[in-house]
Protein backbone atom coordinates (compact mmCIF):
# COMPACT_ATOMS: atom_id res chain seq x y z
CA UNK A 1 0.00 0.00 0.00
CA UNK A 2 1.01 3.32 -0.67
CA UNK A 3 2.31 5.50 2.08
CA UNK A 4 0.90 8.69 2.50
CA UNK A 5 1.57 10.02 6.29
CA UNK A 6 3.05 12.97 5.19
CA UNK A 7 2.08 14.22 2.52
CA UNK A 8 3.34 17.88 1.18
CA UNK A 9 1.49 20.20 -1.22
CA UNK A 10 3.89 22.73 -3.14
CA UNK A 11 2.74 26.06 -3.23
CA UNK A 12 5.61 28.99 -4.47
CA UNK A 13 2.98 31.98 -3.67
CA UNK A 14 3.65 30.43 -0.01
CA UNK A 15 7.29 29.64 -0.25
CA UNK A 16 9.61 32.09 1.56
CA UNK A 17 11.02 32.70 -2.21
CA UNK A 18 11.75 28.65 -3.61
CA UNK A 19 10.22 26.86 -6.36
CA UNK A 20 8.46 24.00 -6.36
CA UNK A 21 11.17 21.95 -7.28
CA UNK A 22 13.29 23.28 -4.62
CA UNK A 23 10.19 22.69 -2.38
CA UNK A 24 9.57 18.60 -3.67
CA UNK A 25 13.82 17.75 -3.26
CA UNK A 26 13.60 19.42 0.12
CA UNK A 27 10.49 18.67 1.98
CA UNK A 28 11.04 14.70 0.52
CA UNK A 29 15.00 14.91 1.70
CA UNK A 30 12.94 15.53 5.32
CA UNK A 31 11.00 12.65 4.99
CA UNK A 32 7.79 13.48 3.34
CA UNK A 33 6.22 10.46 2.06
CA UNK A 34 4.30 12.44 -0.90
CA UNK A 35 4.44 15.19 -3.21
CA UNK A 36 1.66 17.22 -4.47
CA UNK A 37 2.52 19.98 -7.46
CA UNK A 38 -0.19 22.55 -7.21
CA UNK A 39 -0.23 25.98 -8.99
CA UNK A 40 -3.57 27.13 -10.46
CA UNK A 41 -2.08 29.99 -12.66
CA UNK A 42 1.42 27.91 -14.16
CA UNK A 43 1.29 27.79 -17.74
CA UNK A 44 0.48 24.56 -19.37
CA UNK A 45 4.45 24.04 -20.47
CA UNK A 46 5.91 25.61 -17.91
CA UNK A 47 3.68 23.14 -15.36
CA UNK A 48 4.64 20.20 -17.75
CA UNK A 49 8.43 20.77 -17.29
CA UNK A 50 8.31 21.43 -13.45
CA UNK A 51 6.29 17.88 -13.00
CA UNK A 52 8.58 15.95 -15.13
CA UNK A 53 12.12 17.57 -12.58
CA UNK A 54 9.66 16.68 -9.73
CA UNK A 55 8.53 13.25 -10.91
CA UNK A 56 11.96 12.25 -11.21
CA UNK A 57 12.73 13.67 -7.47
CA UNK A 58 10.22 11.66 -6.02
CA UNK A 59 11.19 8.64 -7.45
CA UNK A 60 14.69 9.16 -6.55
CA UNK A 61 13.72 9.11 -3.07
CA UNK A 62 10.79 6.50 -3.10
CA UNK A 63 7.95 8.84 -2.97
CA UNK A 64 4.64 9.11 -4.29
CA UNK A 65 3.89 12.20 -6.74
CA UNK A 66 1.02 13.75 -7.07
CA UNK A 67 -0.27 16.46 -9.85
CA UNK A 68 -3.34 18.82 -8.68
CA UNK A 69 -6.36 18.48 -10.90
CA UNK A 70 -4.40 18.12 -14.26
CA UNK A 71 -4.67 14.66 -15.45
CA UNK A 72 -3.10 15.82 -18.60
CA UNK A 73 0.34 16.96 -17.57
CA UNK A 74 0.07 13.84 -14.28
CA UNK A 75 0.23 11.56 -17.47
CA UNK A 76 2.44 13.19 -19.35
CA UNK A 77 5.35 13.87 -16.59
CA UNK A 78 4.54 10.02 -16.05
CA UNK A 79 3.10 11.19 -12.06
CA UNK A 80 1.78 8.10 -9.71
CA UNK A 81 -1.75 10.02 -10.47
CA UNK A 82 -3.51 12.96 -10.08
CA UNK A 83 -6.17 15.25 -7.20
CA UNK A 84 -9.24 16.38 -7.71
CA UNK A 85 -11.71 17.88 -5.64
CA UNK A 86 -15.27 18.07 -5.82
CA UNK A 87 -15.55 20.76 -8.83
CA UNK A 88 -13.52 18.82 -11.07
CA UNK A 89 -13.82 15.99 -13.61
CA UNK A 90 -14.95 13.00 -11.43
CA UNK A 91 -12.57 10.32 -10.16
CA UNK A 92 -15.04 7.63 -12.70
CA UNK A 93 -13.95 9.56 -16.12
CA UNK A 94 -10.48 9.82 -14.86
CA UNK A 95 -10.42 5.91 -14.04
CA UNK A 96 -11.66 5.06 -17.52
CA UNK A 97 -8.90 6.25 -19.35
CA UNK A 98 -5.63 5.98 -16.61
CA UNK A 99 -3.61 3.18 -16.06
CA UNK A 100 -5.07 0.63 -13.61
CA UNK A 101 -2.24 1.76 -11.25
CA UNK A 102 -2.89 5.51 -11.22
CA UNK A 103 -3.27 7.22 -8.27
CA UNK A 104 -6.86 9.04 -7.36
CA UNK A 105 -7.50 11.57 -4.83
CA UNK A 106 -10.18 12.89 -4.23
CA UNK A 107 -11.48 16.04 -1.82
CA UNK A 108 -14.10 15.50 0.39
CA UNK A 109 -15.99 17.25 2.97
CA UNK A 110 -18.38 14.94 4.10
CA UNK A 111 -19.06 11.31 4.56
CA UNK A 112 -21.44 10.94 1.32
CA UNK A 113 -18.97 12.97 -0.62
CA UNK A 114 -16.07 10.47 0.73
CA UNK A 115 -18.47 7.31 -0.18
CA UNK A 116 -19.29 8.59 -3.46
CA UNK A 117 -15.44 8.96 -4.57
CA UNK A 118 -14.66 5.53 -3.17
CA UNK A 119 -17.46 4.34 -5.54
CA UNK A 120 -16.02 5.70 -8.26
CA UNK A 121 -12.65 4.40 -7.85
CA UNK A 122 -10.24 7.19 -6.02
CA UNK A 123 -7.21 5.55 -4.36
CA UNK A 124 -7.54 8.17 -1.25
CA UNK A 125 -10.12 10.60 0.36
CA UNK A 126 -8.60 13.75 1.81
CA UNK A 127 -10.94 15.36 4.23
CA UNK A 128 -10.77 19.28 3.41
CA UNK A 129 -10.52 21.02 5.62
CA UNK A 130 -10.21 19.30 8.90
CA UNK A 131 -9.41 22.81 10.80
CA UNK A 132 -9.67 26.53 9.18
CA UNK A 133 -6.86 27.48 6.96
CA UNK A 134 -5.23 30.04 5.64
CA UNK A 135 -3.29 28.52 2.74
CA UNK A 136 -6.50 27.75 0.92
CA UNK A 137 -8.83 30.67 0.06
CA UNK A 138 -11.72 28.50 -0.89
CA UNK A 139 -11.39 25.91 1.50
CA UNK A 140 -14.65 26.74 4.06
CA UNK A 141 -14.74 25.92 7.91
CA UNK A 142 -12.82 23.31 9.48
CA UNK A 143 -14.78 20.08 9.83
CA UNK A 144 -12.83 18.57 12.64
CA UNK A 145 -11.75 15.95 14.09
CA UNK A 146 -15.29 13.77 14.39
CA UNK A 147 -15.87 14.24 10.86
CA UNK A 148 -12.40 12.84 10.42
CA UNK A 149 -13.35 9.70 12.43
CA UNK A 150 -16.81 8.97 10.95
CA UNK A 151 -15.38 8.79 7.25
CA UNK A 152 -12.27 7.01 8.31
CA UNK A 153 -15.32 4.39 9.46
CA UNK A 154 -17.62 4.49 6.48
CA UNK A 155 -14.68 3.83 3.92
CA UNK A 156 -12.23 1.35 3.33
CA UNK A 157 -9.99 3.85 1.22
CA UNK A 158 -6.69 5.40 3.33
CA UNK A 159 -8.19 8.78 4.59
CA UNK A 160 -5.82 11.90 4.76
CA UNK A 161 -6.76 15.14 6.81
CA UNK A 162 -5.48 18.84 5.26
CA UNK A 163 -5.79 22.03 6.35
CA UNK A 164 -4.63 24.01 9.80
CA UNK A 165 -2.58 21.74 10.85
CA UNK A 166 0.98 21.85 11.78
CA UNK A 167 3.20 20.57 14.77
CA UNK A 168 0.86 21.68 17.53
CA UNK A 169 -2.27 19.32 16.37
CA UNK A 170 -0.11 16.79 14.27
CA UNK A 171 -0.66 13.93 16.96
CA UNK A 172 -3.91 15.01 17.60
CA UNK A 173 -5.39 14.00 13.40
CA UNK A 174 -3.28 10.94 13.63
CA UNK A 175 -4.65 9.34 16.64
CA UNK A 176 -7.83 9.98 15.81
CA UNK A 177 -7.65 7.63 12.56
CA UNK A 178 -5.55 9.84 9.38
CA UNK A 179 -3.76 7.38 7.44
CA UNK A 180 -1.95 10.53 6.75
CA UNK A 181 -1.70 14.55 6.92
CA UNK A 182 -1.34 16.67 3.98
CA UNK A 183 0.49 20.23 4.48
CA UNK A 184 1.07 23.34 3.00
CA UNK A 185 2.47 25.79 5.01
CA UNK A 186 3.40 24.10 7.79
CA UNK A 187 6.19 22.74 5.47
CA UNK A 188 6.90 24.68 2.15
CA UNK A 189 6.25 28.82 4.67
CA UNK A 190 9.32 27.58 6.67
CA UNK A 191 12.93 29.01 6.35
CA UNK A 192 13.65 24.83 6.49
CA UNK A 193 12.06 23.14 4.74
CA UNK A 194 13.73 19.83 5.08
CA UNK A 195 13.26 20.59 9.28
CA UNK A 196 10.07 21.22 8.71
CA UNK A 197 9.06 18.11 7.33
CA UNK A 198 11.37 15.89 9.49
CA UNK A 199 10.05 17.21 12.54
CA UNK A 200 6.33 16.46 11.30
CA UNK A 201 7.47 13.04 10.13
CA UNK A 202 8.84 12.31 13.71
CA UNK A 203 5.61 13.46 15.35
CA UNK A 204 3.37 11.36 12.81
CA UNK A 205 5.65 8.47 13.89
CA UNK A 206 5.71 9.23 17.90
CA UNK A 207 1.70 9.42 17.43
CA UNK A 208 1.87 5.62 15.98
CA UNK A 209 3.71 4.82 18.41
CA UNK A 210 6.15 3.03 15.60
Amino acid sequence: MRDYSLYVLTDEALSCGKSHIELARLAVEGGADAIQLRDKHMESRQLYETALEISEICRQHGAVFIVNDRVDIALAAKADGVHVGQGDIPAAAIRKFVPSEFIIGVSAGKVEEALKAQEEGADYIALSPIFDTSSKDDAGHGKGIEELKKMKQSVSVPVLAIGGINENNVKEVITAGADGVAVISAVVSQEDVSAAAANLKRLITEARGI
